[in-house]
């Protein structure tokens, strides 16, 4: 009827059956009926799953495609497949569904569909050494699709791979914070260390930035000069990423071995951290240089700006550094899981403090391959052991060999290895010669003052060689402190008319403090008595202090490079015998150390002649035996132009001599292997800078020419005299106990 709605029965469309059953055979299977999940069937809900996986491919495949034709992906390239392992295409992929009929027309038996596995499993799937990924426990993997899941969901086994490597990340931080706390559990609490180095730190650099900021065009100028690089430099940034320009070359004298991966240039984001960075460290020396500040200041002002801008360096850290993001990815977090551990175990090493490890230690073994120089311990103290070396040749020269070495390091770096050794080379000339190595002091050892080294160190050595070789007459050489000393002993001696020592030799040592270099940042009046106070404590000065001192002369080389190696790609050291050594630190005692930061670093007081000791003015104009005076032209430590100026006060001949390189490498340099050369030939007059304008260069060692000079000074030679035999029996093998105690 018109108008009138129909019932809802008549109006419901009924479906039409998916098969007529008038044209099925009555013995054919019935069909398998939809399944419904949520609100489509199975079917349905594997077709759009395979659609899905389908576009998921196709992103990822684009995203990686645009990635390698940039050439600058981060993670590692997937291993090709074999053809039995490649994704099927769509016609196979329909073809494997459990409704897909041949196409002849005749039915197949349904096959049953298995329930879709939702949750990875808990462990990782390992890879088969064809690269190809094994089915799950529980599973069989069909011929040819034993890649299929991997292929379907990229990355997957990676991400379960760096979700697991994450979670141990966490687990060892734990570690490392405990080695940090554990120490300090029992301790009494006091001042934070390092406090006082902070506060003149800030005190430094606000004398600098004070200067800029008292003007304000000044430090308008200033400022605007900063900005228009960074915004140049954006710019150029920005038109590299539109353009795909490759960056320009860099200039050979700008290599920097912390930028010197490729990925840091062809990744326009990091090239602009790159130089923006280096840009901003040259406009804050600029700063430095420019302001008007008294010379020492100045010096405190280069050196703490070096440890902030090698702090602050973008190759010091994960996410601004593409080397080590691309090391990660690789990796899966596992280097960061070995890095964390191991500044757990550096931190534990150092008693709660962070001892970087410079070299792999275990492979070097004193006595073994390192301080192996046939030789003998003949006299021991309190303060020192004396090792008589063995004779290499039949006769040796009639005067006899001191070697004062430092007590901030160990002797051993002058016999490092059989190469490498100046000790040995000094035996196969023809040289008997005795070393002192010096106590590892500790709370004992607090009241030994510099008088007390030259007492019981050089003093005693003397008497002790004099009774192993019945010579009285001796030449001795002072290393570095061991140098100081030396000289101080000299001018002691000379006062007391005691002539045991008719020649000396000085290695990189001062005399004179006013160019002391980088060390005398640490020596103004409110560090010392900071210093005094904390080796008041405990009676001495703990070695991590000096190492970490030494090593912030180069922190860029000797602190961040190993950071990164190590904590961070998760790399251990390589075994260097130098560095195993350098890291082989030793105690000061109290006094004698707060003496040597007065009188030395503080006072100069030796040149002014104002040192006094054991009662006695010491003046170095009074030392007129022969001097040979060395030098090295990149020492940080002792500075060739302050060697230079305490060497012209001595009063007798006097041969300067300048080694290449620095306060290590320019003496320990033999000359089987020669690396760098020396100068030598003027008088010591005038200034620096004229005596090397008019110096002579030598290529090769400097050794050769000292022997000559040491022979020159007593030719006499007599029958070689082995240790142990004399007046001195011998106590044990070198390189004997005190070098061995650990600090």
């Amino acid at each position: 009827m018109k108008g009138q709605r129909p019932s809802r029965s008549d109006s419901r469309v009924k479906p039409k059956p998916l098969h007529d059953p008038a044209s099925v055979p009555p013995d054919a299977p019935k069909p398998v009926p939809k399944v419904l999940v949520g609100a489509r069937t199975l079917d349905e809900g594997r077709a759009a799953d395979a659609g899905g996986a389908s576009r998921h491919e196709q992103a990822a495949g684009e995203g990686k495609a645009h990635l390698q034709q940039s050439g600058r992906a981060f993670a590692p390239r997937p291993k090709k497949q074999s053809a039995a392992g490649r994704q099927p295409t769509d016609a196979a992929a329909t073809a494997g569904t459990a409704d897909a009929n041949p196409p002849d027309g005749t039915q197949r038996k349904p096959v049953p569909v298995a329930p879709t596995r939702l949750v990875p499993p808990a462990e990782p799937e390992a890879e088969t050494d064809r690269g190809e990924v094994p089915a799950p426990k529980g599973r069989t993997a069909a011929p040819g699709t034993e890649n299929a899941e991997r292929a379907t969901a990229p990355g997957l086994s990676d991400f379960e791979r760096l979700s697991r490597n994450m979670g141990l990340l966490l687990e060892e931080s734990q570690k490392v914070a405990a080695a940090y706390m554990e120490p300090r559990s029992g301790r009494t609490p006091g001042p934070v260390p390092g406090g006082e180095d902070v506060k003149d730190m800030v005190k430094t650099l606000g004398q600098v930035a004070g200067y800029w900021f008292m003007d304000p065009t000044r430090m308008v100028v200033a400022q605007a000069t900063l900005s228009t690089q960074i915004i140049d430099l954006w710019a150029e940034t920005m038109r590299r990423i539109t353009d795909g320009a490759a960056p320009e070359p860099e200039p050979a004298k700008s290599s920097d071995k912390r930028f010197a991966a490729p990925e840091w240039r062809e990744f326009p984001a990091f090239d602009f951290l790159r130089l923006a960075y280096l840009r901003t460290t040259d406009w804050a020396n600029t700063l430095v240089e420019d302001a008007e500040l008294d010379e020492a200041t100045r010096e405190k002002a280069r050196f703490y700006l070096r440890q902030l801008s090698g702090a602050l360096s973008p190759s010091n850290f994960l996410v601004t550094n593409p080397e080590l993001l691309k090391h990660t990815f690789e990796e899966g977090g596992e280097n960061l899981v070995r890095g964390m551990r191991m500044l757990g175990e550096d931190i534990a090493a150092g008693n709660g403090d962070l001892k970087i490890r410079q070299s792999d230690t275990s492979t070097h073994t004193l006595g073994v391959n390192m301080a192996v120089t046939p030789g003998k311990v003949v006299f021991r103290n309190d303060l020192m052991e004396l090792i008589q070396y063995a004779p290499s040749t039949p006769e040796v020269y009639r005067r006899p060999l001191l070697i004062v070495p430092p007590w901030i390091n160990k002797f051993y770096v002058l016999d490092l290895n059989p190469a490498k050794s100046f000790i040995k080379w000094a035996v196969d000339q023809g040289l008997t010669v005795f070393v002192i190595s010096w106590v590892n002091p500790d709370e004992r050892h607090a009241d030994k003052d510099f008088e007390s080294y030259m007492r019981e160190g050089i003093f005693a050595a003397l008497d002790a060689m004099e009774d192993a070789t019945g010579e009285r007459d001796a030449t001795a050489v002072g290393y570095c402190v061991g140098g100081t000393l030396l000289a101080v002993t000299l001018a002691y001696m000379a006062a007391k008319d005691d002539a045991r020592i008719s020649s000396a030799t000085f290695l990189t040592a001062q005399t004179d403090f006013r160019n002391a270099g980088d060390l005398r940042v640490f020596a103004d009046e409110e560090q010392i008595s900071a210093v005094e106070a904390e080796m008041k404590q405990q009676g001495y000065l703990s070695g991590s202090k000096m190492a970490n001192a030494f090593n912030m002369l180069r922190p860029n080389e000797l602190i961040w490079s190993y950071v990164v190696n190590n904590y961070i790609k998760g790399k251990a050291p390589m075994p260097f015998d130098l560095l195993t050594w350098n890291s082989d630190s030793t105690r000061m005692p109290a006094a004698n150390h707060a003496f040597y930061l007065r009188n030395c670093y503080l006072g100069n007081k030796l040149t002014k002649g104002e040192m006094a000791l054991g009662g006695e003015p010491l003046d170095l104009g009074r030392v007129t035996i022969p001097v040979y005076n060395l030098a090295t032209r990149e020492d940080h430590i002792a500075p060739a132009r302050s060697v230079y100026v305490g060497a012209q006060y001595f009063g007798g001949p006097m041969r300067y001599v300048l080694a290449g390189s620095g306060h290590i490498a320019g003496v320990v340099n033999p000359p089987y292997k020669p690396k760098y050369q020396f100068w030598s030939g003027p008088p010591v007059e005038g200034t620096y800078e004229d005596w090397l304008a008019a110096a002579s260069e030598t290529p090769g060692s400097w050794w050769p020419d000292w022997i000559s000079w040491v022979a020159a000074q007593k030719p006499d030679k007599v029958q070689a005299r082995e240790p142990g035999t004399g007046r001195l029996p011998a106590l044990c093998d070198a390189p004997g106990d005190y070098v061995r105690v650990q600090s």
